[in-house]
């Protein structure tokens, strides 16, 4: 179990609440104290609290961080952020905030390694590595695929209950997009599985998971099977007018594409045990999820309102008294 969970449990204390007291020194474990949030700790672990001891160091960060390690630190990349910056140079990036939390965290030169990458829009998981060979380490299992990664999507449409996408993958297939590869054409192999998970006005949640890694691979797969992904302003532009009436046109707001890199899994490259990280739903995939389910119900109150005036009134029979 996270020691930063054991303590939320033990001491009844909020996550965050419990997170703070691990980083600052505060919090013990069988007598030694422990100060990485992301440590397993066996359930039958003694943990005491010491709220009146002096912080051993406050680092204020805008990291939201899932798992931290002597090896790796996996955080919760939010919408909108680079992951690592792109030949402009960006400064604000994923990759940046983690350097400055790490110079903070630590007090000496900062040292994270990229392993991966998520798109600008999408959010969620994303593990760094601080050192080199646990650097190596994870490259390698991305290559053979043998990384954990779930997402949630929004998608538009009904999609079947489950089923997976095999299709090639091309880097251009006009307007300088990716796409699935035409037949005769070579592309990149490439397998999304998914299973519904709700069905909302219009849309589809689903889980998602990567057999490959490729680049929009889920956005494109998605789309490709006429299915795009909500809000996604490059693949779900593409065909709008033979989707003329589907829930984008319908006035729903989106700010952005929801698609979100919710559970990501890896052997320790050290001990080899399991480590799970999961990203809890932002905001804003919450809140149109949330206008989506509300959508239905109107829509499901609407419809039972109208069966209702379709079906006849049958007049109650009178039976005039009678003697035996």
């Amino acid at each position: 179990m996270r020691l930063d969970l054991a303590v939320s449990r033990v001491l009844s204390l909020s996550r965050r609440a419990a997170r703070e007291a691990v980083r600052a020194g505060r919090i013990e474990v069988d007598g030694v104290t422990a100060d990485e949030p992301g440590r397993d700790v066996p359930e039958s672990a003694k943990i005491a609290f010491h709220p009146n001891r002096p912080a051993r160091y406050r680092v204020r960060t805008r990291l939201s961080i899932l798992s931290e390690d002597d090896d790796f630190l996996i955080v919760n990349k939010p919408a909108g952020l680079l992951s690592v910056p792109t030949a402009e140079q960006e400064k604000d990036t994923l990759l940046a905030r983690t350097l400055e939390y790490l110079h903070h965290r630590f007090g000496r030169r900062p040292v994270a390694f990229v392993v991966h990458r998520l798109d600008k829009d999408t959010s969620g998981s994303i593990v760094f590595a601080r050192n080199r060979p646990t650097l190596h380490f994870l490259q390698d299992l991305f290559k053979r695929h043998a990384i954990e990664r779930e997402y949630l999507a929004l998608v538009e449409g009904a999609v079947p209950d489950s089923g997976a996408f095999s299709a090639d993958l091309v880097a251009d297939a006009g307007s300088a997009r990716r796409g699935v590869a035409r037949p005769g054409v070579r592309g990149t192999w490439a397998v999304t599985r998914y299973r519904a998970v709700a069905r909302v006005a219009g849309a589809t949640l689903g889980c998602v998971e990567l057999e490959t890694g490729r680049t929009h691979q889920i956005r494109v797969h998605f789309e490709a099977a006429g299915h795009p992904v909500l809000g996604d302003r490059v693949y779900g532009e593409r065909n709008r007018e033979s989707r003329a009436g589907t829930l984008e046109s319908k006035t729903l707001e989106i700010p952005r594409q929801m698609l979100h890199a919710r559970r990501l899994g890896f052997p320790h490259p050290r001990t080899g045990k399991p480590v799970r990280a999961e990203a809890p739903l932002p905001e804003d995939f919450v809140a149109v999820l949330e206008e989506l389910r509300r959508k239905s119900k109107a829509e499901g109150r609407r419809l039972k309102a109208e069966e209702k005036k379709k079906t006849p009134r049958v007049a109650p029979r009178r039976f005039r008294n009678s003697r035996l």
